[in-house]
């Protein structure tokens, strides 16, 4: 492996360009091999001042460009599949963001394409997994001083949401995050889900449910609820509380900078997710180099983003049905031994 490893990064949209910055800048022991975007002019603007980078327009010949020793995924969901399988026949590690793959179908053949490798080579990028708070409320959990965990209250907001956003996307995008965040902090798998609906906000585009209250069981026995309201008007916030046997814990407080003037003081309110949790995302990206230069996968599992992907349709299903919907994983390969911590 090269002093400094040779990533190729494909998708230099909004998340992609943020990455490319993050490598070239904040993370140490990587560099920007390669980058592939179908916009080629925005994938050259990404990576504008970087020398030795090569750009494609096709995310396979990114893989196979000089100097590549790893990939960072970072396109649309739907185009996650063919690279991750070509980077695991060609043994490259992968950090991919979520989801791995939009549908379980896909999902599940990722999983049983690394399986067959016998060895990890993908993290998933749930990255409030490597957020001080959530890391230290999962430590909080594991230590078991609260006791058993009985209940996880959630809140998921945005400012607005994107042209195009539709209801299931309130689930399979947004709350996709609390998912894997559920079954990480609790290690439990979700096992069943139902959905309800107040009646729409003014904000809300027409025709979008929004906001919803999610509701999942889990195989311990616990209850999970996230409030998603992705038109909330004001700002991003996201946070969890875990209600145990014997005490509680609560974080997301927006604790922020706080601006004095002679107008009066005003809290700083995160207005995006790259706000929120920018420092989760470098950590993460931090942690995937260091391990990937030492020979190995840390993190969120394939298997954890197939079971994202499955627990999702299930909560689509379930908004769709209005009623309470089960959730049926395939038998889970030995390579995936349990929910990752």
């Amino acid at each position: 492996m090269a002093e400094l490893l040779g990533v190729a990064v494909l998708g230099a949209g909004h998340m992609g360009a943020d990455h490319i910055r993050r490598l070239a800048q904040v993370v140490s022991g990587a560099r920007v091999a390669a980058v592939a975007d179908p916009d080629l002019d925005r994938a050259k603007e990404a990576v504008g001042g970087l020398d030795d980078v090569s750009v494609h327009a096709d995310p396979l010949a990114a893989l196979a460009a000089p100097g590549v020793e790893a990939v960072l995924i970072a396109s649309p969901g739907p185009a996650h599949e063919e690279p991750l399988l070509a980077a695991f026949e060609r043994g490259l590690p992968v950090m991919c963001e979520k989801p791995m793959v939009p549908d379980s179908t896909g999902a599940l053949r990722v999983v049983e394409a690394e399986a067959r490798q016998g060895r990890r080579l993908a993290q998933i990028g749930f990255m409030r997994r490597y957020d001080v708070e959530y890391r230290r409320l999962k430590t909080l959990l594991d230590d078991g001083g609260l006791g058993r965990p009985l209940m996880l209250h959630c809140t998921h907001r945005n400012v607005s949401s994107p042209p195009g956003f539709t209801s299931a996307m309130l689930i399979d995008s947004s709350v996709s995050h609390e998912i894997d965040a559920a079954r990480w902090l609790l290690g439990q798998e979700l096992t069943a889900v139902t959905v309800l609906r107040p009646l729409p906000s003014s904000g809300a585009p027409e025709g979008l449910l929004d906001p919803q209250l999610v509701l999942f069981e889990t195989d311990g026995g616990a209850l999970v609820d996230v409030e998603v309201f992705v038109n909330s008007g004001f700002g991003y916030q996201v946070r969890c509380e875990a209600v145990c046997e014997r005490g509680s814990a609560r974080i997301g407080e927006d604790r922020t900078m706080l601006v004095t003037t002679a107008d009066g003081a005003r809290e700083e309110v995160a207005q995006d997710y790259l706000v929120r949790f920018a420092d989760a995302y470098d950590r993460e990206v931090q942690a995937w180099v260091d391990a990937t230069r030492q020979g190995r996968v840390t993190g969120a599992s394939a298997w954890d983003g197939y079971a994202s992907s499955v627990v999702a349709e299930a909560g689509v299903r379930a908004l769709e049905s209005g009623g309470r919907t089960t959730v049926e994983l395939a038998p889970r390969p030995d390579l995936y031994a349990e929910v990752s911590r």
